[in-house]
C-alpha cells in the first residue's frame, strides 16, 4: 500500500482561481521526490492539501491508509504529527532557543496543558540535543533563533521535523531563501534522513539541477496539472521547457559541490 495517494484531487480558491486540476499521483514509502514547476504552478497548495493546512475542493489523499479529506479532527491531529512540515520561511518562534523550538517538535503528542508549560521528558531532551548535534548546530543550542543564519534556521526547521517522528516530511521551497552554500547543506541533511532514517520526502523545488542531483523521481506541474512524473533520468530538456514554458538554460541555479 501507498504512503500516499492523491485521487483526482482539485483546488479552487473564491470559486475562482483553479490551484490544482485533476492530481493523481501515489508516493510509497522511503522515497525522495521532487515537485518541480514555476511559480505559481500550484506546488504549495499540494503539499498544505496533505495535512490539511489547505482543504482540497475535490478529490481523496489518502495518507497512511486514512482519507485525509474526510478524517475527523482527532483523526487529522494524528495525521498532522506523522508529517512534519519544512517552511521556506522557517517558521520559527524566533525569541526561543535553537533546543526549545527542536522541542516543539514533540507538541503533537502532548495535551494542550502540557505543550503550553512546556513539560518535555529527560529523554526528548537528550534527543533534541542528539539532533541538534547531528544539524551541526551544538555550539548553538541555547541561542535565540532570531540570531541565526537563514541556513542555521533551516537546519533547527528540519531537527524540529525530525523531533516529531514523521513518516513523511514535506519541504515547502526550503532552499528558496538560501545561497547556493547553505542550499546544498540542507539538500545533504534532507537526503541524509531520507536515506538513513528512512523517512520519506516530498520537496517542493524551482531549482531543476537540484531536483535532478537529489531525487530519484520527479513530478512536474504547471498550472495545477502534473505534465511529468518519472525517474530523474526520464526529465528530458524538451519536458523540462513544457513544464516551465521557458528557456531550461533559464532554471539552471549553482549548488555548490
Amino acid at each position: 500500500m501507498a504512503l500516499l495517494e492523491f485521487q483526482h484531487v482539485s483546488k479552487i480558491y473564491d470559486n475562482v482561481t483553479r490551484a490544482l486540476e485533476d492530481v493523481t499521483f501515489t508516493v510509497e514509502e522511503g522515497e525522495f521526490v521532487s515537485i518541480i514547476g514555476p511559480s505559481g504552478a500550484g506546488k504549495s497548495t499540494l503539499l498544505r492539501c496533505i495535512n490539511r493546512l489547505v482543504d482540497a475542493s475535490s478529490g481523496k489523499i489518502i495518507f497512511d491508509g486514512q482519507d485525509v479529506t474526510s478524517c475527523s479532527k482527532k483523526e487529522l491531529r494524528e495525521i498532522r504529527t506523522k508529517t512534519a512540515m519544512i517552511f521556506q520561511h522557517y517558521n520559527l518562534v524566533d525569541r526561543l532557543s535553537v533546543v526549545e523550538n527542536v522541542l516543539h517538535g514533540r507538541l503533537g503528542q502532548k495535551s494542550t496543558l502540557s505543550g503550553v508549560a512546556g513539560h518535555y521528558t529527560e529523554k526528548e531532551k537528550e534527543e533534541a540535543f542528539r539532533i541538534i548535534q547531528e544539524m551541526g548546530l551544538i555550539d548553538q543550542a541555547y541561542k535565540r533563533c532570531d540570531e541565526l543564519s537563514g541556513g542555521q534556521k533551516q537546519r533547527v526547521g528540519i531537527a524540529r521535523a525530525i523531533m516529531q517522528h514523521p513518516k513523511l516530511i514535506l519541504c515547502d521551497e526550503p532552499i528558496a531563501s538560501l545561497d547556493p552554500k547553505s542550499s546544498k547543506v540542507i539538500m545533504d541533511h534532507l537526503k541524509e534522513i531520507n536515506e538513513n532514517k528512512k523517512i520519506t520526502c516530498l520537496v517542493n523545488l524551482h531549482q531543476v539541477d537540484v531536483a535532478m542531483k537529489y531525487s530519484g523521481r520527479i513530478i512536474g506541474v504547471t498550472a495545477g496539472r502534473i505534465v511529468y512524473d518519472g525517474p530523474t533520468e526520464g526529465l528530458t530538456k524538451e519536458m523540462i521547457h513544457e513544464i516551465y514554458q521557458s528557456n531550461e538554460n533559464d532554471l539552471i541555479t549553482d549548488v555548490a559541490g
